[in-house]
């Protein structure tokens, strides 16, 4: 039985925590039998009960005043040193039933690390043509199969091992996923990429980290205009048409 643990950075959160954390306990008990699971909050410069409300749940709270994602993601870490298998996930998100056992299946098979992918569940307050043109942009790689082109702090496994062999989560305040993955796959170790698996995330606008996937929602609504009252269309300006190695393609 491997030891595996699960971060969650936060910064004031108490609103969606207690989502993010029954899904996780979802999780850990389908893979209880294969794993021992720590669940780990890492409470980053919050003003609100989010710390509180981890411990009210039974879950161990690491503080920190960094106010930066990618210190908080590492911070977590190692608080972890005995952890085989290291899972990442966000505390606006709302991992699946199936999330923990999809990355030790993946490990079981060889993978060094596991990069799932997103969905979006309830858009509101988000302008009506959103949506479907995020929805469009992000599948434009379906033809790759289970594989995608997308890399999120929300839906992230690796091993410890390479995990450490590859310097671990940079300090930075968006985008230390996203430089992890790239480290994992220039240090010629085995990403599994695994779209079947998607974690629910929040449609807000207004995200902790600058330029991440609450930043990327808020481009596209900045790309919706109004045509005429009780009408909308969607500019015909070109968004999200980026490569593969584009900040579009590899959104936190």
């Amino acid at each position: 039985m491997i030891a595996l643990g699960v971060v969650v950075p936060a910064h004031d959160e108490e609103d969606l925590l207690a989502d993010c954390l029954a899904g996780l306990r979802d999780a850990a008990a389908a893979v209880a039998d294969r794993a021992r699971v720590r669940l780990l909050v890492v409470a980053d410069a919050c003003a609100d009960r989010t710390a509180e409300l981890a411990r009210a749940h039974g879950v161990a709270v690491v503080p920190l005043a960094a106010r930066n994602v990618g210190r908080a993601r590492a911070a977590g870490v190692s608080a972890l040193p005995g952890a085989d298998w290291l899972a990442t996930t966000d505390a606006d998100s709302v991992v699946p039933p199936d999330w923990l056992a999809a990355q030790l299946d993946a490990r079981d098979r060889g993978a060094d690390a596991w990069v799932g992918t997103v969905e979006v569940v309830d858009w509101t307050g988000v302008p009506g043509a959103v949506p479907a043109r995020y929805r469009a942009a992000y599948e434009a790689d379906h033809h790759l199969g289970d594989r995608h082109r997308h890399v999120h702090g929300a839906s992230l496994g690796v091993a410890a091992p390479a995990y450490r062999a590859v310097g671990g989560f940079p300090p930075r305040e968006t985008g230390e996923d996203v430089a992890l993955v790239e480290r994992l796959d220039r240090a010629g170790l085995r990403v599994v990429r695994d779209r079947r698996h998607p974690v629910a995330t929040s449609a807000r606008t207004e995200g902790r980290a600058p330029e991440g996937f609450a930043a990327h929602l808020l481009g596209l609504a900045r790309h919706v205009v109004r045509a005429a009252p009780g009408t909308t269309t969607v500019s015909s300006r070109p968004v999200l048409d980026r490569e593969d190695d584009g900040p579009a393609a590899r959104i936190s």
